[in-house]
């Protein structure tokens, strides 16, 4: 997936977080995908903040 067609807030989340970043770069399109379709649920930088870190939990 292209950097760029990260949403805003989902990137500069994982900007913060190296270890999700790296994580999410490894996934397949389709593991991206899911994880893209989560952040509709998300309503605030708190939620999107558990949501990156959960990246590194699995």
């Amino acid at each position: 997936m292209i950097n760029k067609d990260l949403p805003l807030g989902f990137g500069m989340a994982l900007a913060q977080h190296p270890d999700a970043m790296k994580k999410f770069a490894d996934m397949t399109d389709r593991e991206q995908a899911n994880i893209l379709s989560k952040i509709h649920n998300v309503n605030s930088k708190e939620e999107m903040q558990q949501l990156v870190q959960s990246l590194t939990q699995n």
